[in-house]
C-alpha cells in the first residue's frame, strides 16, 4: 500500500507528466494530428506511472537486496516497446504518400518524457519538452524556409480516341516547370480510356495550380490528379 509520505512524490512525478505531455499534444491537435493533445498526455502519464511501479517497489514487493536485484531500466526497455505499436497505429500511407511520421516520433519521445518523470528528472523532463516543442514547431518554419522539391502523383484520363501523345504530354507538363519520372500507361473501362500514370516534380508548388487549371480547360482530358506526396 502507498504510504502517505510517498503521495506527495507520485503526484508531483504524474503532474509533471501531464504538463509535459499535454504541451507536446496541444501542438500535434493544433495542427490536426490524429493523435494529439489527450493521447500525447496519456502516454507520458503512463510511462510515468510504469517508472514508478519500479521507483516505489518497495512498497509493493518485499524482498531483501540479497534475494532479488531491481533493474529500473527493464521497465523502460518494456514502455519503449510497447510505444512502437502505439507509434506505428498513427502511420498511414495514401497512395505515394506516407502520413504520421512526426506524430509516431512525438509520442515516442513523449513516452521518453514520462519516464523522466516517473523517476523524478525534472530537469531533464522541462529540457526535452521544451527541445520537442522547439523540434516540433520551429524546425517547422524552418522546412518552409529551406528550398525542397515537390513530388506529386499525377495522373492523366483521356479518351481513346483523343488520347495526347506522350511528347505533347511531356512538353505541357515541362511548360508548368514539372520533371517526369516513372512514367506508365494503363487503358481503362473495357478499353474506352487511356491513362498516363507518372511522379512529377518541381521547385514551386504553385505549379501544380498552375497544371491543374491548363488540364481543366483541355476538352480531351476526361479526368486528372495530382496527389502531393509527403509526411
Amino acid at each position: 500500500m502507498l504510504s502517505q509520505a510517498d503521495c506527495p512524490t507520485v503526484f508531483a512525478h504524474l503532474a509533471v507528466a501531464l504538463a509535459a505531455g499535454g504541451l507536446i499534444g496541444l501542438e500535434r491537435s493544433y495542427h490536426g494530428r490524429p493523435a494529439g493533445f489527450r493521447t500525447h498526455t496519456l502516454v507520458c502519464m503512463s510511462s510515468s506511472l510504469l517508472m514508478l511501479v519500479t521507483l516505489l517497489h518497495r512498497e509493493w514487493f518485499d524482498a531483501g537486496a540479497d534475494t532479488v536485484r531491481i533493474d529500473p531500466t527493464r521497465m523502460a526497455q518494456g514502455v519503449m516497446t510497447g510505444i512502437g505499436f502505439l507509434g506505428a497505429g498513427v502511420i498511414m500511407q495514401e497512395g505515394l504518400s506516407v502520413r504520421g511520421l512526426t506524430t509516431a516520433a512525438s509520442i515516442w519521445i513523449t513516452a521518453a518524457i514520462g519516464i523522466l518523470a516517473g523517476v523524478g528528472l525534472y530537469g531533464g523532463v522541462a529540457i526535452g519538452t521544451l527541445l520537442t516543442l522547439g523540434t516540433l514547431s520551429v524546425f517547422r518554419w524552418i522546412e518552409n524556409l529551406m528550398p525542397a522539391l515537390l513530388y506529386a502523383h499525377h495522373v492523366v484520363r483521356f479518351r481513346r480516341e483523343a488520347t495526347m501523345p506522350e511528347p505533347a504530354l511531356r512538353a505541357l507538363v515541362g511548360e508548368h516547370g514539372f520533371t517526369i519520372g516513372n512514367l506508365s500507361y494503363r487503358v481503362t473501362d473495357n478499353g474506352r480510356f487511356f491513362e498516363y500514370r507518372m511522379v512529377i516534380r518541381t521547385r514551386h508548388a504553385a505549379n501544380a495550380e498552375r497544371l491543374a487549371r491548363t488540364l481543366s480547360g483541355l476538352d480531351s482530358v476526361v479526368a486528372f490528379a495530382i496527389a502531393p506526396t509527403g509526411d
